[in-house]
């Protein structure tokens, strides 16, 4: 199917035109006898004049023709380039159907072409897949010949639509005469872009005129479908955009300017509450230490012994302070109400280092001063959460937060869940004591020494030999722990022993 061929005597016919675009009639073509000397201008075959069912007047190869181009596109390619002619003649523009380029270069679908020659534009109609290569490759032979091009769809998505070549897609509303244009053609509006459905000889029109031309949006868009890289749109919108976008700017760095002045006048609030905070911090931890030290001179320290017994965790808690080079015990100022129901660990001079396990509920007034300057030591990672989440949604929250920690306490009533308390009964004097010391959980082998270090200071070891106490400086010698069995004595033997040094028997 074709509405292009060349007649013998009259040139180039176009079947969509009453007088086939040369003065002439379809009767003097159709069904004449002789048949009318025509020919396809592509591959030169003899073609004749058909009407369809529908009255559509078109050309057709005679039987035996080789494989031309014409011949091969579907009805709706050639009823789809029929619709473009008919739109660019109502836009005022001279059409033409299957025009070819200098030399057979292009052939356009249809050509438009201004009245009085100023302009040429291409209207290809494109139905069938084509890779972007291809699409490129013959816009870009057309604008060698001064030939414009715009590329038309009415499939659903067409993969190149707005992206590769100046494009919008079509399609025919129901009960509709005319084809619109669906995608492509927008407007900028209330701070985005926005489809504008109008008809095919509309946009032809303005296009034509240069009242609208490709543009590629920089603002968001608003559409139905998918935004496409580039649209046609009019220039009175790309300066509604650009305005646009030079008060975005302008907002935005207004809002940046509050937003760093606002930042600043909150640091130096914060810097001023640091101050307060630094100031009330070191009372409560002066008032805090005067208390350790009347709880030291009383000896008031039931609470404190009962703390180490069955407060899970406080030998880890110690021994992590020693890991950082802090020798702390426990304070002898257990149960005050400004550690919040935990227990404090205090350095060598009474004054509080950290507070291990304190009570979220109890955490206010002293005892919010005090801890909010203090480390806090959880016996577990889920109690040091419960902590923080109970804090917070409290007033009673530092403006740089809790400093907390946590240890791996074994649970409560579990073996070693609690620092063992040796017998002061039970004395070691040995001549050569086996010394063992137990540290998180796990005993090392240990060995007399000259001083004392920051792990005999924490912790007390035992001599296996006669099962006493070893009061006396010791050190570690083995950084792997070692089973309770590797060294089985009886307690009883140990006994006799002791006694028996003792008394300069043996």
């Amino acid at each position: 199917m074709a509405f292009r061929a060349v007649h013998a005597v009259w040139g180039t016919v176009f079947a969509h035109l009453p007088d086939l675009g040369c003065g002439g009639s379809w009767e003097a073509v159709w069904k004449t006898r002789p048949p009318a000397p025509l020919t396809c201008d592509e591959c030169g075959h003899p073609m004749y004049a058909k009407t369809s069912r529908g009255g559509l007047r078109f050309f057709a190869h005679a039987p035996g023709a080789p494989a031309c181009a014409l011949g091969l596109e579907s009805v709706a390619h050639h009823l789809l380039k029929l619709e473009l002619a008919n739109a660019a003649r109502d836009a005022g523009a001279h059409a033409e159907l299957e025009v070819p380029g200098p030399q057979g270069a292009w052939r356009a679908d249809v050509l438009a072409t201004d009245p009085v020659g100023n302009w040429k534009t291409a209207l290809e109609a494109q139905l069938a897949p084509i890779t972007g290569a291809d699409i490129i490759a013959r816009t870009e032979r057309m604008r060698a010949d001064s030939v414009t091009s715009i590329w038309f769809s009415d499939r659903p998505r067409p993969p190149w639509l707005g992206i590769i070549v100046p494009s919008v897609r079509l399609k025919r509303p129901e009960a509709a005469e005319h084809l619109i244009v669906a995608e492509g053609l927008m407007k900028f509006e209330s701070r985005s872009w926005k489809p504008v459905p109008t008809s095919l000889t509309h946009f032809l029109t303005w296009a034509f005129s240069r009242r609208i031309g490709p543009h590629t949006p920089r603002a968001a868009s608003r559409y139905p479908q998918r935004p496409l890289p580039t649209v046609w749109t009019a220039p009175q919108y790309i300066s509604a955009e650009d305005a646009h976008l030079v008060e975005e700017e302008r907002r935005r760095r207004e809002h940046e300017t509050r937003m760093a002045a606002l930042q600043v006048a909150q640091e130096k609030k914060r810097d001023e509450i640091r101050a307060r905070n630094t100031v009330s911090r070191a009372k409560a931890v002066d008032e805090a230490t005067s208390a350790e030290h009347a709880a030291r001179t009383a000896r008031t320290g039931r609470l404190r012994e009962v703390a180490i017994r069955f407060r899970p965790g406080i030998d880890l808690a110690l021994a992590t302070l020693a890991d950082h080079g802090v020798t702390a015990t426990v304070g002898f100022s257990t149960g005050d109400p400004r550690y919040a129901g935990g227990v404090p660990l205090v350095d060598e001079s009474g004054v509080p280092t950290a507070v291990f396990d304190p009570d979220p509920g109890r955490v206010r007034g002293n005892a919010f001063r005090l801890l909010a300057g203090l480390l806090l030591i959880f016996p577990s990672q889920t109690s040091q959460r419960r902590f923080e989440k109970a804090t917070k949604r409290t007033r009673h929250t530092p403006i740089d937060g809790y400093q907390t920690d946590f240890v791996d306490a074994p649970p409560t009533g579990s073996a070693g869940s609690h620092p063992r308390i040796l017998s002061n009964a039970l004395t070691c004097t040995c001549i050569a004591p086996q010394l063992v010391a137990r540290l998180q959980n796990a005993e090392y082998l240990a060995a007399p020494s000259d001083q004392m270090d920051p792990a005999a200071a924490l912790f007390r070891v035992q001599c296996r030999a006669c099962g006493g106490k070893y009061d006396r400086p010791w050190r570690r010698t083995s950084s792997t722990p070692v089973s309770r069995t590797q060294h089985p004595k009886q307690i009883s033997a140990g006994r006799a022993h002791r006694l028996s040094s003792s008394s300069g028997l043996g």
